[in-house]
């Protein structure tokens, strides 16, 4: 029975609902964020919403909230239900003279949720005609933020931002209609209101598919609808499938269309259809995402391909008849144009696809592959194959357009590439030069996701510089930087951000223990955000009715927030908000507002009292009172200094039991230097003074300003303390003063005014901003001051980054050039020019040089080692455009707004000029920072010129032209003339040349022939402002109006790109950095990425890789790029991967170059061998890549052949299990996704075989100390707090240390790298084990004496790694783990050190350890599961037997469990790659509760008592206090929902 039919199930959650929902949204205003998985937040996970049974297969909304009753949903306005005659039945109007007036809402409240989880909403509705209509949709996405959707006939274009999506809604008209004939004849559907004889519509919106294109974010559930007027509305339904409103159910058994995915509209939700009557023809039916051609993606509206699923379904196109496609001459001669221009290559013959009928579609460009956009291609997969009618014959096509047949099948597509003039080929793939065995294998979407993480911003301020706050622990100062919110780590650096506004902060506002934080958004659509502090949570967004929030105050408790603005007339406006019910879910609602005429600088709330305030201006001071809903005001009686401009206010700290708690002095200050003291509880002046500039005597003060002389200090912002006053003043100074303002007792002098102070919470630092955006603070105690943050006081020009000396330069419109230290993001440098403004800046590739070109045409060179100007170049009159370096550095390349291009000889240090060419670059084209680009290989220039239209190529050494290229006739469907922005070399090996253009596209062209390879359309809403591909040619940065892109350069998945916000100003510039490793984009900041790809490609076995990584550069460019990588130090050390030779560099293309080394059968032979496992050498890179090659084709070649022969041969009984578990293992040994299992670092060079140990006695050198740690071990550091026994391992000798006196004893034994430690309970043995050396067939285990540091024993029996050893609890058995090409676990015993049993186990395991309370079970931890084993013992034979594989909770998804141990009684942790701790009840063998821990793999767990410590490789150990954890485990399964 269908859910539709109205069966029992949770209606509402939140305030006011009736009963509970499989989800729970809180806040109910778009945009605003819950994030509820927090680090450390809590003690169990939140319940993961699912799709709730009762909704499938599909939830009648009407019916199940019984919308006729008006409980659970609201009205407003003319709404009413009424029985309609054709669809017989009854159909609800909402029908006003404002759509927003008359509406019908589900839930009834903004606080509750509808928690509807179908991926597909139906709403079956009618445009009332000649009228507009609205519908909003609140979704919540899987990070739990809610986003609008909103469509209308009212909405003339498409617009975005991060949580409201804004579709036009084009109304379709009966066919045939003048309505219809008009839009035909015009080739587009006409918007506005609806027509006259608009039909009854079945829409469909994907929400799923909406939410991933628009704002690549996953969705979760619906949580609210409101239909606004004027419209009709039959029903609305949410559903997983995709019903065909056109077909029912007895056309659905006959023709057996459910295994084709068609399945037929309910019967309760269908329109009436008369027989002999087709439904098509009597009613729309649109699904968006569609597959219109007219206007793509940004409306919503009819498709003209045909019905989804109507009609009759097309039968396989191999079975069908083909249809020759007429085309005229003049088509004809345009595709010649083409043809020539693009050269395509010839297509070879296939069989021809056979077809009956091809639904008609516009292509834009024949002959000519072509990537499709990421939201082409998710509506290519989410649509079924359009229907086909009985069309027999090829409709005639005007010379206007190009239209050819295509047909579709499941996701693969057919392309037309034209051949001769009379006929098309067809060729049918996944896509561009794809082959299909890569698109099978390849991702839906680019991962990672995210691929960047913000960093740092460089920057301060953007709408004012008055807002930094301290937070209650004294420890970070949070400020706004333009649209982000950004907390500082004074003492580490670190930093927070905090995003969601869309344009620049204006306000900030902590509540008193700063858990609450307040800010506000400049601009006419001004909103206030509050922020749940310690997590980063958004708890509410809300409008505020005045065009731009100049402060905000927040109440000590943070439940009365008060804001001071402008409204709509330009006239002052002061609002009070209630926010005591923000942090439980509820919603911010007007207290009160009020409009005045008086200026306000500042306005504060009473700490002591909510309902109280204090306003200052230009001519007042004012108290303020809310009281019955209204708020009041009275002014401070000034008398003669009523005509001051007071700036700052503060109260005065500290309280006596005494005193009153309103029995204050208010310290307020003026422009003038006057410091008022107000009486607050008497409401009047008690002094007056007047802060002077120092004397020889100090600073003196009058009680009256007409007694002193000279001007006084202009007090731009005041901060009182419980027994010193902080004022910050015009002249640039920060001052300490006593409280009676006898004399300066502190200050520091800034270049700038300075624009706030703020004294810490403890009273021990101020906090002061400037207003040329520095930041900094004053240590009280050492006196000493601190710079937190420069920034440019105006936007971003350029910036230019250099990877030997790590620096990085900038140019702004503030007319300084900085050069700044990429490590630590510091300001080096400032060059201030006066008179001129600096538009272009290049670094030198080789030599600390820098090279800025300006305003005035010119270009200057500066030496940064010696601080001195080098040379000037006079050769241009206007501004530069463009300037650049070669790679090489022997060349320096400038142009100018007058088309001029000048070549500079950069060949010793100062350069000269070689040549100069006149109107050879576009006048029109506009600057920017890569209007001129070199290619790598420094042999080929490029830029658009001599016009706009043309891209040119030139030889860089002579500025010989090689080739032009017309971008203009490239797209021959346009309009409009085509021009080119901006171009980029690809590197060498692909040798493209990418050209974006100002109708949105990025076209990939031949850099030596001009032929167009590919285009990716569209790119951004606006013109891409710059362009930069990664060295390896894998990923493109494309940076338009605010946001930047990364994309898969070759366009391989169905999602190819991630959009990042961020920049409330449009991006000038975007770049990698030189190590790879970063993104820095500029405009109104500087913002410094992490770039995500290649870290997270280190830690992905070789598998993962698709085979075209292999293809993108061939061994002579990935020996290129492993040279590069030398020039530079690695940052971190880079995790291996398996079976490929040592790769000395990160990036994935230099994986892939030494891939590309092996044959096919070298990498099967490989993947068999132990010790196949790729390594990383320390030593000097080049010299390493060579010796890796010969030593690895030795060991292929010859030794493992050998080796694996000598093995088979030698008949041991312990090697019988291995044989016959070789087959699986060999498919498994994939390293898995997890750094803590272990990898061998790559030996650079190895011994000679005619070596020897001297005897001993007569050694010449012996080992005295160690400095250093193997930190590539895994469990290679060992302690026992009882007995002080603390050893630990560099390389293959095993240290052990005193700790209270730092002596040091070495034990060697081992010829290889040491993996692993292991102690006994008793500290009495040491286990250490390694790689086998030359010779050994097996890995070597060591048993140490700890006594006397002899070595009792060596274990042979794992074949290449192992990864973990553990005693048992009574010391009796060692239980060892072999690593991923193991994959055994063996049992010893330890009194005789026979090995026990042996057992192969199916999957890598990374971790083990023995129960505490029993010497006969322990556990051990793998891929998404832990495996608990039990001793079993008959006679003296003891075995090993796999009682339970306990899996990992759903909720988690697909994880490696990392890392475990055991706690108090049957407790068990375990850590997971994910950067989550689960618990597991031993006695029950499940996991009852985990949380977040980090944000990384945590591979370390330690467990005393009450307390756990973690470890991750996000370089974080925390403690946890675990005490309650066992009450929890009592609970069982209920403990995840508490």
């Amino acid at each position: 029975m269908a859910a539709g039919s109205g069966g029992p199930g949770p209606v509402f959650s939140g305030h006011g609902g009736q009963g509970t929902s499989a989800y729970r949204d809180i806040g109910g205003v778009p945009g605003t964020g819950n994030n509820r998985r927090r680090p450390g937040g809590g003690t169990v996970p939140p319940p993961i919403p699912v799709p709730a049974a009762w909704q499938r297969p599909y939830l009648n909304i009407f019916k199940h909230f019984r919308v006729e009753e008006w409980k659970r949903s609201a009205r407003e306005g003319d709404v009413a239900a009424l029985t309609d005659a054709r669809l017989k039945g009854t159909v609800y109007r909402i029908r006003g003279s404002v759509p927003t007036s008359s509406y019908l809402q589900l839930p009834r409240t903004g606080t509750q949720s509808l928690g509807l989880a179908g991926r597909y909403l139906y709403l079956l509705f009618k445009p009332m005609p000649r009228k507009h209509f609205v519908v909003h949709l609140d979704v919540t996405t899987e990070e739990n933020q809610v986003v609008r959707i909103s469509f209308s006939n009212l909405f003339k274009e498409f617009k975005s931002t991060a949580t409201w999506l804004q579709f036009p809604f084009i109304c379709g008209a009966a066919k045939g209609s003048v309505y219809d004939c008009t839009a035909r004849a015009s080739r587009r559907d006409l918007v506005g209101s609806a027509p006259a004889d608009v039909r009854w519509t079945c829409l469909v919106l994907d929400l799923h598919s909406i939410l991933s294109l628009y704002l690549n974010r996953h969705y979760s559930h619906l949580k609210s609808i409101k239909l606004c007027s004027n419209l009709l509305v039959k029903n609305l339904c949410t559903s997983d499938l995709v019903f065909d409103p056109g077909v029912t159910f007895s056309e659905a058994r006959q023709a057996d269309l459910a295994c084709r995915g068609v399945t037929p509209m309910p019967r309760e939700m269908a329109f009436p259809v008369p027989k002999g009557e087709n439904w098509h023809d009597l009613y729309d039916y649109i699904r968006f995402p569609s597959e219109g051609s007219k206007l793509p993606y940004d409306s919503i509206q009819k498709s003209c391909a045909g019905h989804v699923a109507g009609g009759q379904v097309s039968g396989d196109p191999l079975c069908q008849l083909p249809q020759p496609v007429t085309l005229t001459k003049a088509v004809r001669d345009r595709l010649s144009l083409i043809h020539q221009i693009t050269s395509p290559k010839a297509m070879p013959r296939r069989c021809p696809v056979i077809t009956k009928s091809i639904p008609e579609v516009n292509l834009t460009a024949l002959g000519l592959p072509r990537a499709v956009p990421a939201a082409d291609q998710e509506l290519e997969k989410n649509q079924r194959p359009p229907s086909a009618g009985d069309t027999g014959q090829s409709p005639v096509v005007s010379d206007g357009g190009i239209h050819v047949y295509a047909h579709h099948r499941s996701k693969q597509t057919i392309r037309a590439v034209h051949t001769s003039s009379e006929e098309s080929v067809y060729r049918k793939g996944p896509g561009p030069g794809v082959p299909s065995s890569r698109r099978a294998s390849a991702c839906r979407r680019l991962l990672p996701d995210p691929i960047l993480k913000l960093r740092m911003i460089i920057g301060f301020g953007g709408y004012s510089t008055k807002w930094a706050l301290w937070t209650q622990n004294n420890a970070a100062v949070v400020y706004p930087c333009h649209a982000v919110i950004v907390t500082l780590q004074i003492q580490t650096g670190e930093q927070r951000f905090f995003t969601g506004h869309t344009d620049k902060v204006s306000a900030l506002a902590f509540n008193g223990n700063s858990t609450l934080l307040a800010s506000a958004q400049a601009g006419s659509l001004s909103v206030v955000r509050l922020w749940d502090f310690p997590t980063g949570s958004c708890l509410s967004v809300f409008k505020t009715h005045v065009h731009s929030l100049s402060s905000l105050s927040f109440s000590y408790s943070g439940a009365v927030l008060c804001g001071v603005g402008k409204d709509g007339h330009g006239k002052t406006m002061v609002v009070v908000w209630n926010a005591a019910q923000v942090t439980r879910g509820g919603e911010v609602a007007v207290l009160a507002k009020a409009h005045t005429d008086v200026d306000i600088q500042a306005l504060k709330i009473a700490f002591f009292d909510d309902t109280r305030m204090v306003s200052c201006g230009r001519d007042n001071v004012r108290l303020w009172r809310v009281r019955s809903g209204a708020l009041r005001s009275c002014p401070i009686n000034l008398g003669e200094y009523h005509s001051l401009e007071f700036t700052d206010l503060a109260f005065e700290e500290g309280h006596t039991a005494e005193r009153e708690p309103d029995d204050r002095t208010l310290f307020v200050c003026s422009k003038s230097g006057h410091v008022l003291e107000v009486d607050y509880k008497n409401v009047c002046m008690k002094s007056v003074r007047r802060l002077l500039p120092a004397q020889p005597q100090g600073c003196q003060w009058q009680d009256k300003a007409s007694s002193s002389t000279g001007p006084g200090i202009a007090i731009n912002s005041i901060s009182i303390s419980s027994t010193f006053c902080a004022t910050g003043s015009e002249d640039g100074y920060l001052r300490l003063w006593p409280l009676d303002f006898s004399a300066v007792v502190l200050e520091a002098e800034h270049e700038a005014p300075v624009s706030s102070v703020c004294i810490s919470p403890d009273s021990h630092k101020v906090l002061c901003t400037t207003a040329a955006g520095n930041l900094g603070y004053l240590d009280i105690q050492s006196r000493d001051y601190n710079t937190l943050m420069r920034s440019h006081e105006d936007s971003v020009l350029a910036f230019s980054v250099e990877g030997i000396w790590k620096q990085m330069a900038t140019v702004s419109q503030d007319n300084t050039i900085r050069v700044w230290d990429l490590v630590s993001m510091q300001q080096l440098y400032d060059f201030t020019a006066a008179d001129e403004m600096p538009c272009a800046v290049a670094f030198h590739p080789t030599q600390q040089i820098l090279a800025c070109g300006f305003d005035s045409g010119m270009v200057r060179t500066f030496s940064l080692a010696a601080s001195d100007l080098l040379v000037e170049h006079k050769q241009h009159r206007t501004a530069i455009t463009g300037l650049t370096f070669s790679p090489d550095g022997n060349f320096m390349f400038s142009s100018c707004l007058q088309g001029t291009l000048a070549l500079y000889s950069c060949m010793v240090q100062k350069s000269h000029v070689l040549r100069v060419l006149g109107n050879v670059v576009a006048r029109d084209a506009g600057s920017g920072p890569d209007a001129l680009v070199v290619s790598e290989d420094s042999c080929l220039l490029a830029f658009v010129g001599p016009s706009k239209y043309i891209v040119t190529v030139m030889e860089a050494c002579s500025l010989d032209e090689l080739l032009r290229v017309d971008i203009s006739i490239l797209d021959l469907n346009s309009t409009a003339l085509d021009s080119a922005v901006k171009v980029c070399f690809a590197s060498v090996p692909q040798g493209e040349l990418l050209v974006s253009t100002s109708s949105n596209k990025i076209l990939v062209l031949a850099a030596k022939t001009g032929r167009l390879v590919r285009e990716v359309s569209p790119v951004h809403k606006l013109s891409c402002s710059s362009l930069a591909l990664s060295k390896d040619g894998r990923y493109l940065l494309t940076a338009g109006d605010k946001v930047i892109k990364v994309w898969d350069y070759q366009m391989r998945f169905e999602i190819n790109f991630q959009v990042y916000i961020g920049h409330s100003e449009p991006v000038r510039q975007v770049a990698f950095t030189p190590d790879q490793r970063h993104v820095i984009s500029v405009g109104d900041a500087i913002f410094l990425w992490d770039f995500l790809a290649l870290s997270a490609e280190r830690s992905l076995p070789a598998g993962a890789h698709s085979s075209e990584s292999a293809l993108l550069l061939g061994a002579e460019g990935s020996s290129e790029k492993l040279k590069d990588a030398s020039e530079t130090p690695r940052q971190t050390v880079p995790l291996p991967l398996l079976s490929s030779p040592p790769c000395l560099d990160v990036s994935s293309v230099h994986q892939a170059g030494c891939q590309s080394i092996f044959s096919e059968s070298d990498k099967e032979e490989e993947a068999g061998l132990p010790g196949s496992g790729r390594m990383v050498a320390n030593g000097d890179e080049d010299a390493s890549v060579l010796v890796v090659e010969s030593v690895r084709n030795e060991e292929l070649v010859v030794r493992p052949k050998v080796r694996q022969e000598s093995s088979r041969s030698s008949g041991e009984s312990a090697n019988e299990p291995r044989k016959e578990t070789q087959s699986p293992k060999s498919q498994c040994s994939v390293r898995p996704d997890s750094y803590r299992h272990f990898t061998p670092r790559f030996k650079a060079s190895v011994l000679p075989q005619s070596f020897l140990h001297p005897p001993a006695g007569s050694e010449v050198l012996k080992l005295k100390a160690v400095i250093g740690y193997n930190g590539n071990g895994r469990g290679n550091m060992v302690w026992n707090p009882d007995t002080g026994f603390f050893a630990y391992t560099c390389g293959c000798i095993i240290v052990v240390e005193d700790l209270h006196s730092g002596s040091q004893n070495h034990w060697l034994g081992h010829a290889e790298e040491i993996s692993t430690l292991a102690v006994s309970h008793d500290a009495q043995v040491l286990a250490s084990a390694s790689g086998k050396k030359n010779g050994d067939f097996c890995c070597q285990i060591c048993i140490w004496n700890v006594q006397d540091g002899v070595c009792t024993a060596s274990l042979f029996h794992h074949k290449t790694q192992v990864q973990a050893m553990a005693f048992s609890r009574d010391d009796r058995f060692l239980v060892t783990l072999g690593d991923y090409s193991d994959q055994t676990i063996a049992l010893w015993n330890t009194y005789t050190y026979e090995l026990m049993s042996s057992t192969c186990i199916s999957e890598p395991v990374h971790d083990v350890a023995f129960s505490p309370l029993s010497h006969r079970e322990l556990a051990c931890v793998g891929k998404g599961a832990v495996m608990f084993w039990l001793l079993e013992q008959q006679g003296s034979d003891v075995n090993l037997k796999q009682v339970h594989r306990a899996p990992a909770p759903d909720m988690l998804g697909p994880v490696e469990l990392t890392s475990l141990c055991y706690g108090a009684d049957t407790l068990l942790y375990s850590g997971t790659n994910s950067g989550q701790i689960c618990v597991w009840d031993t006695e029950t063998n499940c996991c009852f509760m985990t949380w977040e821990a980090d944000e990384g793999e945590i591979g370390v767990l330690v467990c005393r008592r009450n307390k756990l410590v973690s470890g991750s490789n996000m370089k974080r150990i925390r403690l946890w206090a675990v005490a309650a954890v066992q009450e929890l485990r009592l609970k069982g399964p209920d403990a995840r929902t508490c």
